[in-house]
């Protein structure tokens, strides 16, 4: 009788595990697909997946043992990889800017979970300042997207303490990230009015666009499996005019759009809702879940505009953040199991 009662809490808790291992395996086995009978490359992608379930699986252990330091290290790893930029790059450059605030909005977030898993006041004014500090370094280094978009991130880990409910939070995140991706295809397609296309174009540069409009063309010729995983170089018109050998669209919806069509571009987008929905079902505090929800967010922001997704430690420090802001606590699996065992007590005596 115990058992009956115990197997449907530890099945939902572990719901989002099962969904996680179903739709990373279909992001990988469609780009497997989308490169039969063609000289692609789906490599990337594969190591992508990979490193985000790696990634998740050592959070999830290394959060149930370490819910502050495990945190707080990804953190001061993070703000390893901000100050490592050299000082005098060109922090417009393309790429460039999107891995900066990328690398800066999962430190910042990983510092953020770490203050609000802290329960010494110490500990949590060193995870702030730690938090602080990051964002100073991504200005220092001349990244002003990496700075916004760590402030951001910081602005919604302190608004996460008076919400009492983390669904509406990240059903905001979820638009925010939408609504980016949306203005990146819009400004490809030139469907935005004149005044703010001129203005996003100046920021984004006429060669990013150019090279989302291709991705959209290309998408538009086998919309249902698209040119094939790593192809974009070799098709795209701008990006051979390029020097460097493997120019990504910048964008990594129209990259998925171009090389693995409509479905890769939702199994993208499937995969970003598993990990609101595994921070929605989440055991940890609301406060961890929305700042590991800002982080991701950001990340996905970056991800519409630039190439950060296709860098391995973003893509493994994605999945690390998540693991971390989903992990259970063995605190409280021994709580749960000493509740099971009063239980069985109980029943014996009544028996």
């Amino acid at each position: 009788m115990v058992s009956s009662a115990v197997s449907p809490a530890v099945a939902a808790r572990n719901t989002p595990d099962f969904a996680g291992v179903i739709i990373l395996g279909s992001c990988a086995a469609w780009a497997l697909l989308c490169a039969v009978g063609r000289t692609a490359r789906p490599e990337g992608v594969l190591l992508a997946v990979l490193a985000v379930a790696a990634g998740y699986a050592g959070g999830r252990i290394a959060g149930a043992l370490l819910p502050v330091a495990a945190p707080a290290l990804l953190a001061a790893v993070g703000l390893g990889l901000v100050l490592a930029t050299p000082r005098h790059a060109d922090a417009s450059a393309m790429g460039h800017a999107g891995l900066l605030a990328a690398h800066t909005a999962l430190a910042v977030g990983a510092a953020c979970c770490a203050g609000w898993a802290a329960t010494a006041t110490p500990v949590r004014v060193g995870c702030s300042l730690l938090a602080v500090a990051i964002v100073a370094a991504a200005f220092q280094a001349g990244s002003v997207p990496g700075g916004l978009a760590g402030s951001t991130v910081l602005l919604c880990s302190v608004a996460a303490a008076r919400m009492p409910h983390r669904l509406l939070g990240l059903c905001g995140l979820a638009l925010c990230a939408v609504l980016a991706v949306g203005t990146s295809w819009a400004v490809a397609e030139r469907a935005l009015p004149s005044g703010l296309s001129t203005a996003l174009q100046g920021q984004l540069t006429e060669q990013r666009v150019q090279l989302w409009q291709d991705a959209i063309s290309l998408a538009g010729q086998d919309p249902a499996r698209g040119a094939g995983p790593g192809r974009f170089p070799e098709l795209s018109p701008t990006a051979r005019q390029v020097a460097e050998p493997d120019t990504k669209p910048y964008s990594a919806p129209l990259q998925q759009a171009a090389e693995q069509g409509v479905p890769g571009v939702i199994l993208l987008g499937t995969a970003f809702g598993w990990l609101l929905y595994a921070l929605w079902r989440s055991a940890r505090t609301t406060q961890v879940a929305l700042s590991a929800g800002a982080a991701l967010t950001g990340l996905a922001v970056a991800a519409a505009v630039g190439n950060a997704l296709s860098f391995p430690e973003v893509t493994a420090g994605a999945g690390l953040l998540a693991g971390v802001a989903t992990a259970h606590l063995i605190s409280e699996d021994a709580s749960a199991r000493r509740g099971c065992s009063d239980l069985t007590e109980d029943a014996a005596g009544a028996a």
